[in-house]
């Protein structure tokens, strides 16, 4: 099976075992990911909010040359995936909204046209990796596939407020409010599912940039929804609730006073992990909160990575920017000198 693949910016640092368990997974499933050539940031979530023509004009440059490289597919457009719900949210919303308005069409490809490049809107079905895994993959070969069942972990399914949400045709797979292919996903990697009823309430978003405490509070919410409901390990499938979940829940104990210690997994490393696949091929020892203690009920231990994630710097006070998308020349430098 053939998908145009879209990682997007988070998947190619932070959020990078994201990505190795994503490609692991997709290897042993059969799926061809075809990254899009020359892709660029989707605009995360503040972009819109300061130019829409822009912003938009930025995602439809990705859905533009995704659909040049797919091409048309013969039982209809062909699947772009993202395993990041913000990007899968902009990359629909856009094609969406560019079907809808015609004015909306035609800002955006004269936008377009700078570059030498076209998009008409519904070439492509904008898909999220989760959506790919359970409805194309199917969990009867999900199943198959499972080598190291995860019948002693407690998870708790984290689809976040973006995965599911807003209704518009093609974006949603599941109930908005009470989804669940990512529990029967899970179940089928033999996990023991708890009930996890904030599974589709805000994760704060970027708004430990903007007011810590407002974010701690939401943090606080599902992080003690979580413990209380016994879960060994909360189970995402994007990269900002991982990364809130993970690497600020040490401001959250000292905000609140408690002790959490809950590791929060990509749902494709637990895939690995079911499929018997190495801790270090699924990106496993990279998080903030540990999963040895988890992983020791599989007897499964993460690796020492020799550079540790390290907390985000503080903001100076009164800073009211927002964080703006990085240029991707300015990440492949990184990459070069890192």
């Amino acid at each position: 099976m053939r998908y145009g693949y879209y990682p997007g910016c988070s998947l190619e640092r932070s959020s990078a075992p994201y990505d190795a368990s994503t490609r692991a997974v997709a290897d042993r499933l059969g799926l061809h990911l075809e990254e899009i050539d020359d892709w660029n940031c989707c605009g995360a979530t503040e972009y819109v909010t300061l130019h829409k023509t822009a912003a938009y004009a930025l995602v439809g440059r990705n859905l533009a040359l995704a659909a040049a490289q797919l091409g048309r597919g013969n039982g209809g457009p062909p699947s772009l995936v993202a395993p990041c719900s913000a990007c899968f949210l902009n990359l629909g919303k856009v094609d969406h909204s560019m079907a809808e308005h015609p004015d909306v069409e035609q800002a955006v490809n004269t936008s377009l046209a700078a570059g030498g490049l076209h998009y008409d809107p519904g070439a492509l079905a904008v898909r999220h990796l989760l959506e790919v895994v359970v409805s194309d993959v199917g969990l009867g070969r999900v199943c198959a596939h499972v080598s190291r069942p995860l019948k002693s972990l407690r998870v708790a399914p984290y689809y976040g407020c973006l995965l599911t949400r807003p209704e518009i045709p093609g974006h949603t797979h599941d109930d908005p409010e009470q989804p669940t292919s990512l529990d029967e996903l899970l179940k089928a990697l033999g996990c023991e599912v708890v009930d996890f009823p904030l599974k589709t309430h805000c994760c704060g978003g970027h708004m430990t940039q903007i007011s810590a405490q407002t974010a701690y509070s939401l943090l606080y919410r599902l992080l003690r929804s979580a413990q209380e409901y016994g879960a060994d390990v909360i189970a995402v499938a994007c990269p900002m609730c991982q990364l809130n979940l993970d690497a600020y829940q040490g401001a959250v104990n000292k905000e609140y006073g408690t002790e959490f210690q809950l590791p929060v997994l990509y749902f494709t490393q637990l895939m690995g992990l079911a499929f018997g696949l190495e801790a270090e091929q699924l990106g496993l020892g990279r998080e903030f909160v540990s999963p040895n203690a988890a992983l020791a009920k599989l007897g499964v231990a993460a690796p020492v990575v020799a550079e540790p994630p390290r907390p985000a710097p503080k903001r100076k006070k009164g800073d009211q920017a927002l964080p703006m998308p990085v240029k991707r020349a300015a990440r492949k430098r990184q990459r070069t000198t890192s």
